[in-house]
């Protein structure tokens, strides 16, 4: 296993140098592009990392799979589902041409238009507070943190998601003020996590919503299966289709840099890689996670899995 994290991290970093860091949120443009790093975490609560895999990041938009998971536990499916779609967009993260033009909903939860209306529902129904409580059980990190500086730059730089949310708004999606809305929506996405922290989660996922380690059902089962669907036909914003048909696994990417894959029934992936490509995609990120799902067979498709 460490062997082939070790190619696929120097496979990755090969491409970090032709992608760029989010600098439209000022404290991200910071960042060394050059991070990467890889941790995958078996179903025997095995932690494999090599590179940068321990190094904290925010989790930006990885965080909508938590938002989604949490309104569907406390919201259930009708109403998490009766203002937001769940079909891939085609369109980049933070558009809202079609809610604009052509829909009277998001297409989807992990677009920004849909995330705002996940936040806006859960509101009213959990504190910030909690939702850090449950977003460190589910990564199996009690280290997470908001990350302040994150946090203010990202509010002093929210035009486009205020316009997002107005939109919404104007249309009724909202439950609670913009205001509320938009700032549950960027506390999650501003929460301190590592490339481990990302592992955990995805095997909480593999594990069909149980921590394997202590045995804890943190997650109901039709909620998982709900969430790995939407995070394999939307996850990887509009590069979905062809990272689906490439890599085969459920996966999400935040523009922090972070990416997080579930292989079912067998491990989670947590990878960091600030480089960026167009989509808002890691570009070492990706390359990792196609290495390994060639070598280790993990494409959801694949025959003779192997052993390691």
């Amino acid at each position: 296993m460490n062997k082939i994290l070790e190619q696929a991290v120097a496979k990755g970093k090969k491409m970090t140098a032709l992608g760029r860091t989010a600098t439209y949120i000022p404290e991200l443009g910071h960042v060394n592009k050059d991070y990467l790093g890889v941790c995958v975490c078996t179903s025997d609560g095995q932690y494999y990392k090599c590179g940068d895999a321990d190094v904290r990041f925010t989790i930006q938009s990885i965080s909508k799979v938590i938002s989604l998971a949490v309104a569907l536990e406390r919201c259930g499916y009708e109403r998490t589902f009766d203002r937001v779609g769940m079909e891939p967009s085609g369109d980049s993260f933070d558009s809202l041409v079609k809610l604009d033009l052509t829909s009277d909903y998001p297409s989807n939860p992990m677009i920004n238009s849909g995330a705002i209306a996940i936040a806006s529902h859960l509101a009213s129904e959990v504190s910030f507070e909690n939702m850090l409580k449950f977003t460190r059980h589910l990564c199996m990190d009690d280290e997470i943190t908001l990350n302040e500086r994150v946090f203010h730059s990202e509010m002093g730089h929210i035009s486009r998601n205020k316009a997002i949310a107005y939109l919404l708004e104007s249309k009724g999606i909202l439950e609670n003020s913009v205001e509320e809305s938009l700032k549950l929506y960027v506390q999650m996405c501003s929460l301190n996590v590592t490339a481990a922290s990302l592992a955990g989660f995805g095997l909480v996922l593999a594990s069909d919503g149980v921590n394997p380690v202590t045995e804890e059902r943190l997650l109901h089962s039709w909620v998982v299966q709900i969430v790995k669907t939407i995070m394999l036909t939307c996850g990887m914003y509009d590069g979905s289709g062809k990272f689906a048909v490439e890599v085969g696994v459920p996966s999400k990417s935040g523009v922090g840099g972070g990416l997080l894959s579930v292989v079912d029934k067998r491990m989670g992936i947590g990878i960091f890689g600030p480089s960026l490509d167009e989509k808002g995609n890691s570009i070492g990120g990706q390359h990792i996670l196609r290495e390994l799902s060639a070598k280790m067979k993990l494409h959801m498709f694949a025959d003779n899995v192997p052993e390691f």
